[in-house]
């Protein structure tokens, strides 16, 4: 018996020796030698690509890994604001009327989340019934009307309020107000418990019969104007703002993939900012709406029938009124 085992052992050895290696090989101190045992052949596993194929962003329609946590952050749109960072990243860029008839921006990350985003600025009332349609987002705002203030902190939202929150930060190169700033990913790591991008009624794919060629679409407030012109070459809606090119900090102007005008009622907020009386958007209900996609002009309309539940738009022939794929640019106009 103490030959035999001398025997495997040397011959494992020697196999060693040959870069074999002695996988596979049992070497027993007793009784007799097992016959080898066959391998189980691995299990085929669907490719990663397959998976993640079936799986898009309910916000721009592009193909996502995973649906992420929500950041939707206030950021303010006058000129002195100019350019702004991070928007670029965005998966829904509104544009909503303030005082004076002036333009702030709301933006939604869930797909990307840029490294910094900015400057950001105070929320509004009718931004509370907005975020509504997104479930529980995280959202970034530098403050509001005191009076409004608590509501605000009571709003189905992860709170990132700038007055305690962290990631937020003033770049000396601008004046206040215009110059708050916040580290996007610190914002989220504030925020756990944020709710993951979901439908909000929103419907991607080929474009639907009865397009209009349109090469160029204005919308305007009584102090800011905006214009979005078609890029073939880019395939994206060039956007302008008061008459200039809109652009980024980090990737030139803007282009949105998709832009609706959605019209609605604009109204007096019960708050007022600074003496001035303040609009209030309605979001909910339900109105005319033009979406402009791939060179082309669609007369729609817009419902959202209740604050919690998502906002659907429709063809003038009552068809799902698909987007392209990408961004998209939403600006609340008074009908």
């Amino acid at each position: 018996m103490r030959n035999r085992r001398t025997v495997l052992i040397a011959a494992a050895a020697a196999l060693a020796a040959t870069g074999l290696g002695v996988a596979g090989i049992v070497v027993f101190t007793g009784g007799n030698v097992p016959k080898s045992r066959p391998r189980p052949h691995p299990q085929p596993h669907p490719p990663a690509s397959a998976t993640q194929a079936a799986l898009s962003s309910p916000f721009t329609g592009e193909p996502v890994t995973r649906l992420r946590p929500v950041l939707i952050v206030k950021i303010d749109n006058l000129e002195p604001a100019r350019p702004q960072t991070g928007l670029t990243r965005a998966d829904i860029v509104y544009l909503l009327p303030v005082e004076g008839g002036l333009s702030r921006v709301m933006a939604v990350f869930s797909s990307h989340i840029p490294p910094v985003v900015g400057p950001i600025r105070s929320s509004r009332e009718d931004d509370i019934k907005l975020l509504r349609q997104f479930g529980r987002p995280a959202f970034a705002y530098s403050g509001a009307d005191p009076r409004l203030l608590p509501l605000v902190h009571r709003a189905r939202i992860v709170d990132l309020y700038a007055g305690f929150a962290g990631g937020y930060y003033r770049d000396q190169r601008r004046f206040a107000p215009h110059n708050l700033y916040a580290h996007a990913r610190q914002l989220l790591a504030e925020a756990p418990r944020a709710g993951d991008a979901h439908d909000i009624g929103f419907r991607f794919g080929p474009a639907p019969p009865g397009g209009h060629v349109t090469t160029s679409r204005s919308v305007a407030y009584s102090a800011a104007s905006f214009r979005f012109r078609w890029s073939a070459a880019r395939h994206r809606w060039l956007v302008w703002m008061d008459g200039s090119p809109a652009e980024s900090t980090e990737d030139g102007q803007f282009g949105a993939a998709t832009v609706v005008i959605q019209y609605t009622t604009v109204r007096d907020s019960r708050f007022h900012h600074a003496g001035i009386p303040s609009p209030y958007a309605e979001t909910t209900g339900a109105g005319p709406a033009i979406v402009l996609r791939d060179g082309k002009l669609w007369n729609a309309r817009w419902s959202r029938p209740l604050a919690d539940g998502g906002t659907t738009f429709t063809t003038g022939a009552g068809r799902p009124m698909t987007f392209a794929r990408g961004q998209v640019w939403i600006v609340l106009a008074a009908r």
